[in-house]
């Protein structure tokens, strides 16, 4: 096998990262563009070059990054990329508005300095964790995370990707920090500080955020700007009434409250779903991705109630094991509209968006 083989069939193995509508136009074009890099002139340099050098992995994380921006597609892409692409977007939106309804609970910093520990959508800084000496900066640390995933989702909805990208990095890191510090001294224990939580609803969708990419179409600004208020005022504010009143017995934990959110979007959504409507696949998809997330989370919470000493209660796995059978008869309905969505989505017009 000659030396311009082989290293031409390595950069071959790299790009069949490509979608393969990609690589059927373009394969040959970028190999040889790739093998006319390394030439210098000398014969035997570029026999020695040939043989034994391997794609740098510039270039192969240059691939990488472009297969992640055609795999989830913008404005002109495959109609099965394209959808895969604004479901991915619209995921992100929905997991980041969890965080940003936390920011907005700002009441909550009222109860921490009472001494009183009020649920809300996400989990709130156990009583362990309130400002008091030794231990005040992770409760801080958690409301100044808290407070720039607002500022994160709305750059995200109006356009600003690079900057939501920097600054989600830098939340979901002090969220990272508040856990890492609670869990390892033994202040804060799951379920109040969950390791499934940051992975799922932080480090998931900090690197989802690949979707929000020049080539994608802007995410309709208004509706998602007011969905904020609307989540808040519908599920956080009684959430809070629930506590205030002395019913907080009745208030699920957040991975419950996510599969039941999650199943309410479903059936929400299943009459058009099932009546075939055009346009309806891309949020059937959406809904779909939500409930696999809340799914996962849900499952991993039972592990920590299976684990944890002070919570071994058979009543709360059967309530969880119930709420996952309800999600997944919810989401049942809209499956086959967000399968049809790969092939009956029509691709927009290209524009150019901001990176």
């Amino acid at each position: 096998m000659s030396g311009e083989l082989r290293l031409e069939q390595r950069y071959r193995r790299v790009l069949r990262l490509l979608p393969g509508y990609y690589r059927e136009r373009w394969e040959e074009d970028m190999v040889a563009a790739f093998l006319d890099s390394w030439l210098t002139g000398d014969p035997y340099t570029d026999e020695c070059v040939l043989e034994f050098c391997k794609p740098a992995w510039q270039e192969v994380a240059s691939v990488v990054l472009l297969a992640v921006r055609l795999y989830l597609g913008g404005a002109g892409a495959p109609r099965r990329y394209f959808a895969w692409g604004q479901a991915v977007r619209y995921t992100v939106l929905a997991l980041l508005m969890v965080h940003a309804v936390r920011g907005l609970d700002g009441l909550r910093l009222v109860f921490l300095v009472r001494g009183v520990h009020p649920l809300g959508i996400v989990p709130a800084p156990p009583a362990v964790m309130a400002p008091v000496p030794g231990i005040a900066w992770p409760a801080g640390v958690w409301y100044v995370a808290g407070y720039a995933w607002i500022v994160i989702f709305a750059a995200l909805v109006l356009g600003h990707y690079r900057a939501a990208r920097v600054l989600a990095v830098m939340a979901a890191a002090l969220d990272l920090v508040w856990l890492a510090q609670g869990q390892l001294t033994g202040a804060l224990l799951s379920p109040f500080g969950s390791w499934a939580f940051w992975l799922l609803h932080d480090l998931v969708p900090v690197l989802a955020m690949a979707a929000f990419h020049r080539d994608a179409p802007r995410v309709p600004r208004w509706p998602w700007l007011l969905a904020l208020p609307a989540t808040y005022f519908l599920v956080a504010v009684p959430e809070l009434a629930a506590t205030a009143t002395g019913h907080q017995a009745w208030v699920p934990d957040l991975p419950g409250l996510s599969c039941i959110l999650v199943a309410v979007l479903c059936l929400a959504h299943a009459p058009r779903a099932l009546s075939g409507r055009a346009g309806t696949g891309v949020w059937s998809l959406t809904v779909v991705l939500l409930a696999a997330v809340a799914a996962v989370y849900r499952v991993a919470s039972l592990g920590d109630y299976l684990q944890g000493h002070y919570l071994q209660d058979p009543h709360l796995i059967t309530v969880g094991l119930a709420e996952l059978l309800i999600l997944a008869a919810a989401v049942a309905l809209v499956v086959p509209d967000a399968a049809r969505a790969q092939t009956a989505m029509p691709a927009p017009p290209p524009q150019r968006q901001p990176g």
